[in-house]
């Protein structure tokens, strides 16, 4: 159950049954806020271009609807006016995804009516959007104190502005991660990084989890929970990779966090070259007390013979790694929302170095890719919202990986993890 904000007195408000709202009514808790609307469902083509400009305007900021609750005009307050619920929240979600453009991702959630008859109330909750503001019928909406309202130019140009910078910010990030590099002078495979950040939290946001007695069981039990994600396998094909999350099996205390690594880098991250078959392989979980988490895996390349894979030869990029990997750590990062109860969203970044020059692996094929990466660096961001983690992670990859894989000449074969549908 998502949290209502109502009001700074009462943040957090999770109504959970016809009484909680019933209660809300009662208390004379209920207002339409610049966070908050109240509604009867749709019933016509006009209402249904009305409640895309509604959802558009509370996807600068992020809001809620709550729709079965209706303002009493004459005595001015609200009372409840149950709705049907069939169909009701495809319907919603249907125009979300629809009408504004670019399309919106939302969360709803039902309460059934305690008469049991079908009807109840649905809660509409519209994360600020990453892409915001969204059109619809060529006008970008934002929301007043109470009410929607059409945007002007410079308020536009200002909302973009400010998504450039927190991408920039997340690209410093990003940054910063590939110069710390604990293989930067080792060996010449290209490594993969990833950084999420979520952009609301709170400083100790993930202190349960990182502060606790059984961290490292913790954080063991929700990187099981990605790999045992059965839609997620079948995304990704069940297709596997060497080194993957569960291979991050030692745990360490960081500072203002915690890791899990493979075993050749150590608590400082330093590297340790043991004289084993690839200890080269080395891939790090890091989850820091403000939520951050950081990928990094040192095999986006190997040396490749006339056998595979096999640490000589030309070094050809694995990009099926760079998918799987983001795709595993787009879900660890919803999985971590969902167990210390964020839902705001997040600023994600990946990155990879020593490409130039690299084509794509092309397994046993006698016909290699010719296309020779032209950089040496890759960086991409993006911000996704809770909903889409959840709703829309093959969206969110695509976003992340799509130049990198255009460049690679290689997109059209992840086609199914570079979607949501099905």
């Amino acid at each position: 159950m998502t949290s209502i904000y109502l009001s700074s007195d009462n943040p957090r408000w999770m109504p959970r049954t016809e009484a909680d709202l019933q209660a809300a009514v009662d208390g004379g808790l209920f207002e339409e806020t610049h966070h908050l609307d109240l509604k009867k469902a749709p019933d016509s083509k006009g209402d249904n271009k009305e409640l895309a400009r509604d959802l558009s305007s509370f996807a600068v900021d992020g809001g809620t609807m709550i729709i079965g609750v209706q303002e009493n005009k004459e005595s001015r307050t609200f009372e409840l006016a149950a709705q049907p619920l069939n169909g009701l929240p495809e319907e919603i979600e249907q125009v979300a995804r629809t009408i504004p453009d670019p399309p919106l991702t939302i969360l709803t959630e039902e309460i059934s009516a305690a008469a049991d008859d079908g009807t109840g109330y649905l809660i509409v909750h519209i994360p600020a959007s990453p892409v915001a503001p969204h059109m619809v019928d060529n006008r970008y909406f934002g929301r007043g104190d109470k009410t929607k309202y059409q945007m002007g130019d410079a308020e536009v140009v200002a909302l973009h502005a400010r998504r450039r910078n927190a991408e920039a910010d997340t690209l410093a990030l990003l940054l910063k991660e590939m110069g710390e590099d604990p293989l930067r002078d080792v060996g010449a495979q290209s490594h993969l990084f990833l950084v999420a950040q979520p952009t609301a939290g709170r400083r100790d946001m993930c202190l349960p989890i990182t502060g606790a007695q059984d961290w490292n069981m913790r954080l063991h039990t929700l990187i099981r929970g990605v790999q045992e994600n059965q839609s997620l396998r079948a995304a990704l094909a069940n297709q596997g990779f060497d080194p993957d999350l569960s291979q991050a099996h030692q745990g360490h205390r960081r500072a203002r966090g915690v890791a899990l690594s493979s075993s050749s880098l150590k608590s400082d991250r330093t590297y340790f070259a043991d004289g084993s078959w690839g200890e080269e392989h080395v891939i790090e979980v890091q989850l820091f007390e403000d939520g951050g988490l950081r990928l990094f895996m040192a095999r986006l390349s190997d040396g490749v013979g006339h056998h595979g894979p096999a640490n000589e030869g030309e070094q050809q990029l694995f990009d099926t790694a760079a998918v799987i990997l983001t795709r595993h750590m787009l879900e660890l990062t919803r999985l971590v929302s969902d167990e210390v109860g964020y839902h705001g969203n997040w600023s994600v970044a990946v990155g990879a170095n020593r490409l130039r020059g690299r084509r794509r692996y092309s397994g046993q094929s006698h016909w290699p890719s010719n296309h020779r990466y032209s950089a040496d660096t890759y960086e991409e961001s993006t911000g996704p919202t809770l909903a889409e983690l959840r709703d829309a992670p093959g969206t969110v990859t695509y976003r992340l990986l799509g130049p990198l894989l255009r460049s690679l000449d290689s997109e059209g074969l992840f086609a199914k993890a570079l979607n949501d549908e099905g």
